[in-house]
């Protein structure tokens, strides 16, 4: 995991998705992304198709962003999800942990009052090297 180390206790609560506790680094670069809505970058709009078709672009949204600053996915240690329903969770959770595979960045999920541009879902991430 390129230098970075999951964090496991018995002592707190074993993670019930595709997170880990905690993600130890000692960084020599950190890429900070800034949330990601679900826009497609050649229209500039909200991609339509429902939380499912959302959340993918999101995601791709921040692989381009990582491929930019010069990592991938592996690189990232904490993710954000927001959301507008959390009865949307367990379909973001799935293509979530799709997206990430075996790698399980530390990760936080929150339902929110409303989302640029009526999105209904928007995904952060820190990635280091």
């Amino acid at each position: 995991m390129k230098g970075n180390n999951p964090v496991f206790t018995t002592d707190a609560p074993a993670a019930i998705g595709p997170y880990s506790q905690a993600i130890e680094c000692r960084p020599s670069r950190m890429l900070f992304v800034s949330g990601q809505i679900p826009i497609d970058p050649a229209t500039s709009a909200i991609v339509p198709g429902g939380i499912e078709a959302e959340t993918r672009q999101a995601l791709r949204n921040i692989d381009a962003i990582l491929t930019a600053g010069g990592m991938d996915r592996t690189n990232v240690v904490r993710a954000t999800i927001f959301l507008a329903s959390m009865s949307d969770f367990q379909v973001v959770n799935g293509i979530y942990a799709e997206f990430f595979g075996e790698h399980k960045p530390a990760r936080a999920a929150f339902q929110v009052a409303a989302l640029p541009r009526g999105a209904l879902v928007e995904i952060d991430a820190i990635a280091v090297e």
